[in-house]
């Protein structure tokens, strides 16, 4: 910590004071300090009376203890206005390419509605309000969070969710905790993980498992051994596109009393056959294809659901609906971990207002897309990875996979790989690429804002002059008539309802949300309406100059796994920020 420097307050009339004032001053409408944090002179000084104290630096030498306080001030450069932070923020941005990335792992460009992104997502009566552990002051996050289990149990086909957890990867380590605190299997100390879950999700797991003692069992599907287990998990589908019936798998982990946890893509149980129906445990996953930014890799909301007998072993916390003393409809916390703040060393989850923010945007984005919407999302998602994968087949290519969803992967002659990343670079499209022995393989995974154009591009690239041939419409017509058979097997074809919810029907019009989203904020307390009761959190604490920037392509768009000589913007900031202390 560092002994703040001095404020200056907005200047007075200049007819009261000694001199002339200075340009500097003159711009004091722009000045953030004084406009978003610090109290003017003569609030200081009334409270520095209050205490005894003759200065701020006299305040900041009795409150924090020597040894951790800086006497040198932070490097963050000279101070600069909103408007010319803004500028120089938009000059950075566009030092980042916008490539079109196609490369999956959990990750994929959305469009966010723009009733939600203008109404929630910026809007400070949802990003700055109060973190909801006080109910009577967050009904309205409370109701949507509670939408956001809702959508979280119709499409797993589970029986109980929380209220999101911080990521995919965390959650997945989550569920490996609570496998061990479940399972019957009491000697048991080691976990599966099967090899083609996505790589964060691995290390992150890896990370968790060794803190805790456990041994993790990495390998494929064949290699289990259920005798040994306390749990598994699988991806579904799977890093390389491929959706496997689980049910078996599933079976015999229970025959061992292991616990089953399936990492699910959200957007493909609209289409797939969903983990509950398989027989998990648990099925986790990441809810950033509904809605919410890519943002270079976050933050984006976990969902976690399980059975109903685990209920007390889940982690984060879950809404539950009460009746208060007017007998009217109430919600509440009905169970949760202990909050970093209460008991760091316990800790294991938080319920801060972003947190809430990505969750509730989730919720919404299936609420106003309803489940037909939805479906026809990821049937059209579908529809354009079939098309794809189709005509790299006609041209000559073979697909690795035997079924999919969104994602295909393509082996790629060895001595064509190198052809192939240039031709990626100069069309300016992003593939994730795997050199094996005897080959490479490029996977492509399609999303909601893949257009027709996008396959015609991912044909050139992947065919060179041999795409010329081809036509989307014609496969799409025979796809349609037919002529090209289902990807998807009949057994992995959801068969099951979903968002049968009146709520999922009821606000498909952008002023039917609009008015949704306005009732729920009007229930909650942020800055909008007054000072913050109890707490702080990040969010809450971001004046609107910050929070212009997170809605800009250039930084919102970008895929994690974006090659870094693409993120020279995000590389500038990431470099700038580890040089302030």
């Amino acid at each position: 910590m560092q002994t703040p420097a001095k404020t200056s307050s907005m200047p007075t009339n200049s007819a009261q004071n000694d001199s002339a004032p200075t340009l500097e001053t003159l711009q004091y409408q722009d000045a953030f300090i004084d406009r978003h944090i610090g109290p003017e002179d003569g609030q200081v000084a009334e409270m520095l009376e209050t205490l005894g104290l003759e200065s701020l630096e006299q305040l900041i030498e009795k409150t924090v203890p020597a040894s951790i306080l800086s006497e040198r001030p932070m490097s963050v450069g000279d101070p600069m206005t909103e408007n010319d932070a803004l500028a120089k923020l938009k000059a950075i941005a566009g030092k980042n390419k916008q490539s079109r990335s196609f490369i999956g792992l959990g990750y994929y460009d959305t469009h966010t509605p723009n009733v939600i992104l203008r109404n929630v997502l910026e809007n400070p009566g949802w990003y700055t309000a109060y973190t909801p552990y006080q109910p009577e002051i967050s009904q309205g996050r409370l109701e949507c969070l509670l939408n956001f289990q809702q959508l979280t149990l119709d499409l797993t086909a589970m029986g109980l969710a929380n209220a999101s957890l911080l990521d995919e990867a965390t959650a997945a380590a989550e569920a490996m905790a609570l496998a061990k605190r479940v399972s019957k299997n009491r000697n048991a100390n080691k976990f599966f993980v099967h090899e083609l879950c996505f790589p964060q999700t691995i290390d992150v797991i890896k990370t968790r498992a060794e803190c805790f003692g456990w041994e993790l069992v990495i390998g494929d599907v064949d290699e289990i051994n259920s005798t040994e287990l306390f749990g598994a998990i699988f991806q579904y589908p799977s890093m390389l596109g491929d959706a496997s019936d689980l049910t078996d798998i599933i079976a015999e982990l229970h025959e061992h009393k292991a616990i089953a946890i399936v990492a699910a893509d959200l957007m493909s149980l609209a289409l797939l056959k969903p983990p509950g129906e398989m027989g998990a445990d648990v099925v986790t996953g990441t809810t950033q294809r509904f809605g919410v930014p890519l943002g270079y890799g976050g933050p984006h909301a976990a969902y976690f659901a399980t059975k109903d007998e685990y209920k007390r072993a889940v982690p984060g916390r879950i809404i539950g609906v009460s009746v208060d003393s007017r007998e009217k409809q109430a919600f509440r916390m009905a169970l949760q971990t202990r909050e970093q703040h209460i008991r760091r060393e316990k800790a294991n989850s938080n319920i801060c207002t972003a947190q809430v923010l990505l969750a509730n945007i989730a919720a919404l984005y299936a609420m106003y897309h309803g489940p037909r919407g939805i479906k026809k999302i990821a049937s059209r998602i579908h529809r354009l990875a079939t098309i794809l994968a189709q005509g790299l087949e006609q041209s000559g290519l073979t697909i690795a996979n035997e079924n999919y969803f969104d994602t295909i992967t393509v082996n790629i002659p060895a001595d064509k790989v190198q052809a192939l990343t240039e031709r990626c670079t100069l069309a300016g499209v992003n593939l994730r690429m795997d050199r094996l022995k005897e080959h490479g393989t490029a996977s492509i995974s399609i999303d909601e804002c893949t257009s027709e154009k996008d396959i015609d591009r991912l044909w050139q690239v992947l065919l060179a002059n041999d795409s010329e041939k081809l036509s989307v419409s014609t496969i799409d017509a025979a796809i349609t008539q037919g002529e090209i058979a289902p990807v998807i097997p009949d057994k992995l074809i959801r068969q099951s309802d979903y968002l049968q919810h009146p709520i999922f029907s009821r606000y498909h019009s952008e002023t039917e949300m609009m008015r949704y989203i306005k009732r729920l904020e009007n229930k909650d307390i942020s800055l909008t309406h007054a000072m913050i009761p109890l707490g702080s959190c990040t969010m809450k604490l971001n004046a609107a100059a910050e929070m212009i920037p997170i809605s800009w392509p250039e930084f919102s768009k970008p895929h994690p796994f974006t090659p870094l000589e693409q993120m020279i913007g995000y590389q500038q900031i990431i470099s700038e920020l580890g040089k302030t202390c």
